[in-house]
């Protein structure tokens, strides 16, 4: 049994009703909201009960964690993966371990490289289970490299940002990934002097920041 769906009075009682069928846990699964329970005189509850799907995740992310294991086997890495999947948008896993810098690559290109390959297999397994829906989003992260690259790349645009606005001259950025691309936007968009726009085609897409 991959996936179910309950009703219950509450969403709450039916996502515990769920996980009991399922024998799985919060982190093991993706949690959709089909109704909510209808409340009548003074907030109690009516008729109508909350109803969800409860699908499982650890089947593709299994298959996957075994994938990942076996390339940093063949890269020659002793490292250690940590899945976490508290965030609703995306499953993580984190490499904890030695020698990383393998691993993450010149400005995170391997680390990125091999998310890549993980967002196929995983979905490639999804796929094959049937689920056909909204595709299992994967972030790989080495001892939170991610976090210390989103902090310089913020610090980037803010450095280029300024530039932008005593030149008057537009700066280009080198090539990025969509995620990166998406920290520059989002550190500059209350910034009403400037503006930035994304130009060619992945994987050379680039930033670009304009004087409005």
């Amino acid at each position: 049994m991959n996936s179910i769906e309950i009703a219950a009075g509450t969403v709450e009682e039916a996502v515990e009703m769920a996980l009991e069928k399922l024998k799985l846990t919060r982190e093991e699964v993706e949690i959709e909201i089909l109704e909510a329970p209808s409340k009548g005189f003074l907030g109690i509850l009516g008729q109508k009960k909350a109803k969800v799907r409860v699908t499982s995740l650890l089947e593709p992310l299994s298959k996957l964690k075994e994938f990942l294991e076996k390339v940093v086997c063949l890269m020659g890495l002793d490292v250690k993966m940590e899945m976490i999947t508290t965030d609703p948008e995306y499953v993580k896993f984190n490499f904890v371990g030695k020698k990383l810098g393998v691993l993450i690559g010149r400005r995170g290109d391997t680390l990125d490289a091999l998310q890549y390959l993980a967002n196929l297999v995983v979905n490639k397994y999804n796929y094959q289970l049937g689920n056909t829906g909204e595709r299992i989003k994967i972030i790989l992260d080495a001892e939170n490299y991610r976090r210390r690259r989103e902090e310089a790349l913020i610090r980037l645009a803010e450095r280029m940002a300024d530039r932008v606005h005593q030149t008057g001259r537009k700066v280009v950025f080198e090539p990025m990934n969509p995620q990166e691309r998406r920290i520059i936007h989002t550190a500059l968009q209350d910034d009403e002097g400037i503006r930035t726009v994304s130009e060619g085609l992945d994987p050379f897409r680039r930033v670009i920041i304009k004087k409005n």
